[in-house]
């Protein structure tokens, strides 16, 4: 199960590498507008957040719905083919490729979680990493046509499906799921804790979106911001194979320490912009402010709720689907108006993570 696992998260990051690095740019030089792509790129994210709110009155993340996720991820990749050239087709073919995406992954979460616990758990996510880095590294070289990047995203898509449903299939041989007719999941119950998630990652919005425009704009060159993007990923990949002894701690104070973490290296870009060697100490913290903050925060859910399949979904709609969003909407206008006060603001957002896990975690205490 860990090679299919390990071979599932490679294929479905280099799916996210195709799609966020290379896939902008194609747009633009098909002659889309800036507006157009905007709409596009915006659509995923936010169906990532609206559909797990389909599952609250008793529709569940099973097997059936997998198969269909997977189906309707195949047929939206191959859709791009026909659409790309035109808004609209290509706008729902996105909206499908979100839908496929933000199903399938939560489903396979929990299996990487039941079947390698947390411990294991970065050793074999690593591997997503690998194929986000490794795909980016090698399309770069072969983008002779929109459509090169439209073939990649449509093999890296076959081999995704391909090993969920071996993994799928396997899985539905060991295990019976439990039939629940009325969801009894709620986000109320741990309120503090979904916001603190949510902007979390709200405060990656300025690096994810404007990290390679604010480090140019302050005399680093195109060359170099790219290595301080890779050197984020290696330590990224390091974290995700030793993370394991810190997964058995307390993971609501891990999340904690890990917001404060962040705050420190939002501060830093803030500071010291053009500081070659604090701009790397500040990518070496991404090993905290994402790979462990990931891995800690899925391990939490599926420790807090029964519904655990349900718990990935939200995680993913509410972090990556709507902090996503709303980052990228935010930090636009800010570095618009404001550029130098960017990651400030990023620090802020990230520092009122940091008090509203604070808040529940005082609620926790007061319970027990």
């Amino acid at each position: 199960m860990a090679v299919l696992l390990a071979s599932f998260y490679f294929f479905y990051f280099a799916i996210v590498a195709v799609h966020i690095i290379f896939l902008p740019k194609v747009l633009s030089e098909i002659g889309y507008l800036p507006s157009e792509i905007g709409i596009i790129f915006a659509s995923a994210p936010l169906v990532r957040f609206l559909v797990p709110f389909l599952f609250l009155k008793g529709l569940k993340l099973n097997h059936d719905i997998f198969v269909k996720a997977l189906i309707i991820l195949a047929l939206s990749a191959l859709a791009f083919y026909p659409s790309l050239e035109y808004f609209y087709p290509l706008l729902i073919s996105n909206i499908l490729l979100g839908i496929g995406m933000s199903l399938i992954l939560p489903y396979i979460e929990v299996i990487a979680l039941k079947n390698i616990g947390k411990e294991g758990y970065g050793k074999i996510r690593l591997y997503g990493s690998l194929g986000f880095i490794l795909v980016a590294l090698v399309l770069v070289k072969f983008l002779s046509s929109p459509y090169v990047a439209i073939n990649y995203l449509i093999v890296m898509v076959f081999f995704t499906t391909l090993f969920a449903y071996i993994i799928a299939q396997n899985e539905q041989k060991t295990s019976t799921e439990p039939i629940i007719t009325q969801s009894t999941f709620s986000l109320s119950t741990h309120w503090s804790l979904w916001l603190a998630l949510l902007l979390m990652q709200m405060s990656f919005g300025p690096f994810y979106n404007f990290f390679t425009i604010y480090e140019t704009a302050h005399g680093i060159s195109l060359d170099m911001t790219i290595y301080l993007w890779s050197f984020g990923v290696v330590v990224e990949i390091v974290m995700l194979y030793f993370q394991g002894p810190l997964l058995k701690k307390n993971l609501l104070l891990v999340m904690q320490i890990v917001t404060l973490i962040t705050v420190a290296r939002w501060l830093l870009l803030y500071l010291y912009p053009e500081h070659l060697m604090l701009l790397f100490f500040s990518q070496s913290l991404h090993a905290f402010s994402f790979a462990l903050f990931h891995s800690a925060s899925i391990a939490y859910l599926f420790s807090l709720y029964s519904e655990q399949k349900l718990a990935q979904q939200f995680y993913f709609g509410i972090t990556y689907g709507l902090g996503g969003f709303l980052g990228a909407i935010t930090s636009g206008y800010i570095y618009q108006y404001l550029p130098n006060y960017l990651f400030l603001s990023a620090a802020f957002t990230a520092f009122m993570a940091f008090i509203f896990f604070s808040v529940d975690k005082k609620r926790v205490s007061l319970k027990n």
